[in-house]
């Protein structure tokens, strides 16, 4: 009677375990991608370093309005809408 309770709960897990499994190969097949493709370019541009040309982007006034709401709110991020703003 004492090993029924860890029985039942073992039963329980490994009746979880194939919907843990089904997803991870989703996730396996792009791992370490990002590393690779950042050696790659750090191989193929050597000297991207020293290269002092400005990256085309926001303008002086409008990044510093997002850095300024982005402090104003703390950080956080708005939530999302669900079912069309409804609560």
């Amino acid at each position: 009677m004492r090993y029924l309770l860890p029985l039942l709960a073992a039963g329980m897990l490994s009746a979880c375990a194939p919907h843990l499994v089904q997803t991870t190969p989703q996730w396996d097949a792009r791992f370490g991608v990002d590393t690779r493709m950042a050696l790659t370019q750090q191989i193929m541009y050597p000297d991207a370093a020293r290269n002092t040309d400005p990256v085309a982007g926001m303008d002086g006034r409008s990044a510093r309005s997002a850095y300024e709401r982005y402090q104003k709110t703390g950080g956080e991020q708005a939530a999302p809408l669900l079912n069309n703003g409804a609560k």
